[in-house]
């Protein structure tokens, strides 16, 4: 992995998306991430999709490469322990990263109370503290309603978890920016991170409460046109469906010349007195545009129409299913953001580790998630610095627990 961010440790405590991919793009940067986990598993520790064998796919995607502390959180002695390791010594401790509730034990003022520079940032769902997830969230911000085909009368979901993602994201972002604060003034806090006002913050920068404001009206649907300028799907000879889009005068060029469509787009151009060269023209003449396409496209196989559109620049794309994704080797199979790598008691599979390519810097291995509770010894003895005999007593009193079953499983 990277080593941006090595000695920074983060403790996360979490479940479903936004915080553990939070925490895992930090530490695929090289932060120290733990994650404390209760005795039996977290609420998304079987979650879909998994194994033959019930093992989470999910669970291990989202936590590649963090460290796993395994804990009675309901009992006090281990509510405890996981306050120390929270708050426990060290310039570049004392980060919490988390969507459980934080109040109580878990709480700013209590943590703040055992480390002064603690630094706490909370994913919430609504401002207000009542819960959302991504998709309660997505059917607030109008997306539903522009989803899907047009002329569909009600909503059409999302199956992209695009909220908490960009969450996510944000919450790695923000855990940034707050230790660089720290480091500069020695100076902690508590960071709120509704993911309902991520939604609200994206939707209004990409125009849409503006559009609604101002022009007083609503998105209309129009299926899989992409709106405000050309871009539309198409079906091959051969049954196999492309994306066409048309964003600039040279995409306009070059699949007027892969297809010899000059003179078509000329003959539109004139009869409604329109320069396709306008974005807001190729947008009001999409489906005249579109006509004089799809014949072109309808009557080649795709490696034909692969091949022309990549000789002339036309922005183009293959649409594939997961499983056509994962086969194509351009995509993952030699992708250098790829490793296949085996996930103890799973499998091996193409693993990704962190997109950001640093130039100069070797791209880090990707790493699995941990077992449940594999780390449980190491952190209460190197974090912790508690003796053999006290790490025994506590396994033997059930406070703590390391991983089940036979080398390399998952948990029980």
């Amino acid at each position: 992995m990277y080593d941006l961010l090595e000695g920074l440790r983060i403790v996360e405590g979490s479940a479903f998306v936004a915080a553990p991919l939070g925490g895992m793009a930090l530490g695929q940067l090289g932060a120290d991430v733990i994650r404390f986990d209760a005795l039996e598993g977290g609420l998304d520790y079987r979650r879909w999709p998994v194994t033959d064998k019930g093992d989470s796919l999910y669970w291990a995607g989202l936590n590649k490469g963090k460290r796993s502390f395994r804990v009675d959180i309901r009992s006090p002695r281990g509510r405890e322990l996981v306050q120390a390791l929270i708050t426990a010594s060290g310039p570049e401790g004392g980060i919490f990263l988390t969507n459980l509730p934080a109040r109580g034990w878990l709480g700013y003022e209590a943590l703040s109370a055992m480390r002064a520079d603690l630094i706490l940032l909370n994913v919430t769902g609504a401002r207000s503290g009542a819960p959302q997830v991504d998709y309660t969230v997505n059917a607030s911000v109008g997306f539903p309603y522009v989803t899907g085909p047009e002329g569909r009368e009600g909503p059409v979901n999302n199956v992209l978890p695009a909220w908490d993602i960009a969450t996510g994201m944000t919450a790695a972002a923000g855990l940034l920016a707050a230790e660089r604060r720290r480091a500069r003034t020695g100076e902690g806090g508590l960071i709120r991170l509704p993911l309902l006002d991520v939604a609200l913050w994206a939707t209004a920068t990409l125009g849409y409460v503006g559009e609604a404001v101002v022009n007083g009206e609503d998105r209309p649907r129009v299926g899989n046109h992409i709106f405000g300028t050309f871009g539309r799907d198409f079906r091959t000879a051969d049954g196999r469906d492309v994306m066409v889009c048309l964003f600039t005068s040279r995409n306009l060029r070059g699949i007027a010349e892969a297809a010899d469509l000059g003179l078509a787009f000329s003959r539109i151009e004139a009869e409604h007195g329109a320069d396709l060269n306008d974005e807001a023209d190729r947008w009001r003449l999409r489906e005249e545009i579109a006509a004089a396409v799809e014949p072109w496209i309808a009557a080649r196989p795709r490696a034909a129409v692969a091949e022309a559109f990549d000789a002339h620049g036309v922005l183009w794309g293959p649409y594939l299913t997961f499983r056509e994704m994962a086969d194509d080797p351009g995509l993952v199979g030699d992708n250098p953001l790829f490793e296949r790598i085996e996930q103890p008691g799973m499998g091996a599979w193409p693993v990704p580790g962190a997109p950001l390519d640093f130039a100069g810097l070797a791209r880090g291995r990707p790493r699995p998630a941990p077992r449940l509770g594999e780390h449980t010894d190491e952190i209460l003895a190197g974090i912790l610095g508690l003796p053999d005999a006290e790490i025994g007593r506590l396994h033997d009193e059930g406070v703590v627990r390391g991983p089940d079953g036979q080398p390399g499983s998952l948990g029980p």
